[in-house]
């Protein structure tokens, strides 16, 4: 496993529950976990395996440049801080925000939203909905140019709350 697929994992997977705006979540810890992954209709493994293979082959300072982004891995998947004041805003930040993605809500319907998103190697859509202010989980696919070469891709994914106390993982700025 390389960096590479974790860098589709990370386009597709942690640009997207940030259709969790505006909606009232419970601010600390939350844990993301990614499945069924595809890319061009060829199944990936779970980004938990993926995280795990990768955990091991991770230096020291490739670690810390993913923590400085506020990307910390552990447990079944990513886990994000999130503040009072971030779950307050239009713009829950789970993404680096450096990262020049986008994102828009298209329709507001119930506990679902339907998004779509740009980003510079990545655009797509996906509906994400809110089984609770601790729980949400999201649909999404697009297309990506993570190596060089345009390809289709979807993903599910599941966002956890796990607690008030975010521990050593940051909030982003």
């Amino acid at each position: 496993m390389n960096v590479r697929l974790l860098g589709v994992a990370m386009a597709l997977g942690l640009s997207l529950p940030v259709a969790a705006q505006a909606q009232m979540l419970q601010p600390g810890l939350w844990e993301l976990t990614t499945s069924n992954m595809k890319v061009d209709n060829q199944n990936l493994p779970d980004l938990q395996l993926i995280l795990g293979q990768l955990q091991g082959q991770m230096t020291p300072q490739q670690r810390a440049q993913l923590e400085k982004q506020g990307i910390n891995i552990g447990g079944k998947g990513v886990r994000a801080c999130l503040t009072q004041e971030q779950v307050a805003t239009d713009n829950i930040p789970l993404t680096d925000p450096a990262s020049g993605c986008k994102q828009e809500i298209t329709d507001r319907t119930g506990n679902q939203w339907k998004f779509k998103f740009s980003c510079p190697k990545a655009q797509g859509a996906g509906v994400a909905t809110f089984l609770s202010d601790r729980e949400f989980t999201t649909k999404v696919s697009g297309t990506f140019n993570a190596t060089g070469i345009q390809q289709q891709g979807s993903l599910d994914s599941r966002a956890v709350w796990l607690g008030k106390d975010c521990g050593t993982v940051k909030p982003r700025a």
